[in-house]
């Protein structure tokens, strides 16, 4: 094990740096102070972003809105659900996606999440059954069987949505996430990888939900004719709905997109640091009898930018001590389910009308550790960190199977 006596930590919580490329557009945009993206007759800095994010992901059209949480929110409405369609979502995942369901007037049903951190596919199946769409949340980057679950709404007939909050850069069988569904959101938040603070977009190749999409995120009057993915199918869709949809007003502004565009060019390499990171750390730490990290399925390639992984089974009843361990050392670890108020929690979503036992996800979130691992990090940091882990381990774990002994 490398030395810890001084470990050099991180600080796991810095978002993720604005390239200097940028600098000079956001000065040059704050001296004109044209921060509405409609003040623009046309190429206003949120529809180059719409375009050029389009492009990047391979998608048809893109629409840039305030959040990830807007964006799954208007895709719901722009997919026309009836009110109380029930919608399948992951028990594990943010609190801000049963919301969105709850915001679009629709019901969230909680699918079982495995020990892999993925959806189970048998109460997958069984629950579909009664489901008018499907939004799978790819929570902190980890891809279900996109293959089954996309087959199985195709045959249902139901619409599939990929929350891709976490999963920018993620392919599946050489597929970007967040177009294998009908639509797919992604986040702009500080703690992803481009970084606004905020802001979110969706994309689809549907003309008919992108144009509801744009007008009920603000576009009145005739602004849906600014955006910066269009095309005669869009424009027929647009006009088809003019003054027939009520505006939600989640709009993103210049400032977030001048922001995030230079970004998109820094994305292959922030992609490619994050898997190194990822990999680097969870050889390390799978290498000892105390963890588990569960492997990327085979047709995923990961983008990652956290690390989530298991205490063993025969140590789990000691993880309360290990997190503490590893704070005492200078390093916190989250544990889903210990962690009070944890929105990632579900029995802590109770905004729901019924909220399921589902103890095969809460003995999983019981012993999930997560640890974030921003693409900026180089080897030394994450070996800082990764010795911390495995000193604690060492503590918690080693000490009790000696003294069991």
């Amino acid at each position: 094990m490398t030395d810890t006596s001084s470990p050099r930590l991180p600080d796991v919580h810095a978002a993720e740096p604005i390239p200097q490329d940028a600098w000079a557009q956001v000065e040059q945009l704050l001296s004109t102070a044209d921060l509405f993206r409609y003040t623009a007759a046309d190429q206003s800095p949120v529809a180059l972003l719409e375009a050029e994010f389009a492009q990047t992901l391979g998608a048809k059209y893109a629409v840039a809105v305030a959040s990830c949480s807007a964006a799954l929110f208007l895709a719901m409405k722009a997919l026309d659900l009836p009110r109380g369609a029930k919608v399948l979502i992951p028990a594990f995942t943010f609190a801000a996606v049963p919301s969105a369901v709850v915001h679009a007037d629709c019901t969230p049903v909680l699918v079982d999440v495995a020990e892999n951190f993925r959806i189970d596919l048998d109460d997958f199946h069984r629950k579909i059954e009664g489901a008018d769409a499907v939004l799978i949340s790819h929570m902190r980057g980890h891809t279900s069987d996109m293959d089954a679950i996309a087959a199985a709404a195709q045959a249902k007939g139901i619409p599939l949505i990929e929350d891709a909050a976490h999963s920018l850069g993620t392919t599946w069988g050489g597929q970007n996430i967040g177009t294998i569904g009908t639509v797919g959101a992604f986040s702009f938040q500080s703690y992803k990888m481009l970084n606004a603070g905020e802001g979110g977009i969706l994309v689809t190749d549907d003309a008919n939900v992108a144009a509801r999409a744009i007008i009920m995120s603000g576009a009145y009057e005739h602004n849906w004719a600014k955006h910066g993915t269009f095309d005669a199918a869009l424009k027929g869709a647009l006009q088809g709905w003019q003054n027939k949809l009520p505006l939600y007003n989640t709009r993103l502004n210049n400032l977030s997109a001048t922001l995030i565009r230079p970004q998109l060019q820094a994305l292959p390499g922030r992609v490619a640091r994050g898997r190194r990171n990822h990999d680097h750390v969870a050889d390390r730490l799978n290498a000892q009898p105390w963890f588990v990290v569960p492997p990327s399925l085979p047709q995923e390639q990961r983008a990652p930018d956290s690390l989530q992984f298991h205490i063993s089974e025969e140590y789990r009843d000691l993880t309360e001590d290990f997190a503490r361990c590893c704070a005492a050392l200078g390093f916190k670890i989250q544990v889903f389910g210990l962690a009070e108020d944890n929105a990632r929690a579900f029995w802590n979503w109770q905004f729901l009308d019924d909220v399921p036992e589902l103890p095969q996800t809460k003995a999983m979130l019981m012993s999930a550790c997560d640890v974030r691992l921003p693409t900026w990090l180089d080897t030394a940091d994450c070996d800082a960190i990764a010795d911390v882990i495995l000193r604690a381990g060492q503590q918690v774990f080693a000490r009790a199977a000696l003294v069991a002994e």
